[in-house]
């Protein structure tokens, strides 16, 4: 409709202009039907990742350092120990491991390499102590950035020690909207999530925060995720796509189509046009062969290698996907 485009128009020249949209203009943009205005959607997103992020696209990926046995209950996790699946479950892996990781990770122009833990948090002692040790090795390295994601933060004290360790960037994610939060977990909160952000940036670290799409939330929701990630400050987003594991909760949760996929990716564009938008897990199974669109979507990032609990596409394939998009790994300097 040539209603939806000139609204599409408007609201795309505001944020290139520097401006932002509000809610209400972001629930038009999500709900949007017709094809022809989807595919104008993605256009003006993929020209507000230009704008504000050239063609370069940013690469991370994770070490799973501690898998398994996680006392909280998130119903999309294959590590809560709530949960009978087939996840792997280890202790806290030895540095040499996480040493190869950085080798790999740096060797293919990956920027970031992430040490995530599956537990609740980190507490004062000697695994804060072992942590710390970790990170500031990895930084000495000057292979690749450290980054961790840990769970939550549970005081200030925390936070300024693992900045001072080195880590630069820590991911904690909001998962949902507020409203739907409760569906998720029961034994944590929102406002839990909320507090350790707030002692990272507190921390002078980056915050890495975003979601789940396709848990059974609705459009309303997921906008309501990006505006509570802008309200919380995050500086990398992403933005993850339900692949149902089986023994969880949302083993049967029928798939968002990609198109689905596709548009909210835009819509967090228009909402967060500064920030990195990242796509993580579950981008392979959901999307397949229409994974390149994600850059005419507005994404900017990457997660490489295999994600926690499931496989990704070799690291080649997504190398080569970004030549023959004429995009290029950015490596921060």
């Amino acid at each position: 409709m040539v209603y939806i485009s000139k609204i599409i128009d408007e609201l795309g020249e505001r944020i290139m202009s520097g401006g932002q949209i509000d809610r209400y203009e972001a629930l038009k943009l999500i709900n949007i039907e017709q094809l022809s205005d989807v595919y104008h959607l993605l256009s003006w997103a993929n020209r507000i990742r230009e704008s504000f992020h050239d063609n370069k696209i940013k690469l991370c990926s994770i070490i799973n350092a501690k898998a398994g046995s996680c006392p909280e209950d998130c119903k999309f996790c294959a590590q809560s120990a709530f949960y009978n699946t087939e996840s792997p479950r280890y202790g806290l892996v030895e540095k040499e491991e996480v040493f190869k990781a950085m080798v790999e990770a740096n060797r293919n122009a990956v920027d970031a390499l992430a040490i995530v833990a599956a537990w609740k948090g980190l507490n004062e002692g000697k695994m804060l102590d072992l942590v710390c040790e970790t990170i500031r090795e990895m930084k000495a390295s000057r292979l690749v950035r450290p980054d961790a994601s840990l769970g939550m933060i549970k005081n200030q004290s925390i936070a300024d020690r693992l900045r001072e360790a080195g880590v630069e960037c820590y991911n904690h994610n909001l998962e949902s909207s507020r409203r739907y939060f409760p569906e998720l977990c029961t034994t944590h909160s929102f406002d839990d999530r909320v507090q350790t952000i707030k002692y990272l940036k507190n921390a002078g670290i980056k915050v890495c925060s975003g979601g789940i799409i396709g848990m059974g939330e609705t459009r309303e929701d997921r906008c309501d995720l990006a505006l509570s990630l802008m309200e919380v400050g995050a500086d990398v987003v992403p933005i993850n796509i339900l692949n149902p594991i089986k023994g969880t909760p949302y083993e049967n949760v029928s798939p968002l189509s990609p198109l689905e996929i596709l548009k909210t990716i835009a819509c967090f564009r228009f909402i967060l046009p500064r920030q990195d938008i990242l796509i993580a897990g579950g981008r392979v199974v959901n999307l397949r062969d229409i994974q390149p669109l994600i850059f005419m979507a507005g994404a900017n990032g990457l997660m490489v290698g295999n994600y926690l609990t499931t496989i990704n596409q070799r690291l080649e394939k997504d190398l080569q996907m970004l030549r023959d998009l004429g995009l290029e790994p950015y490596i921060e300097k």
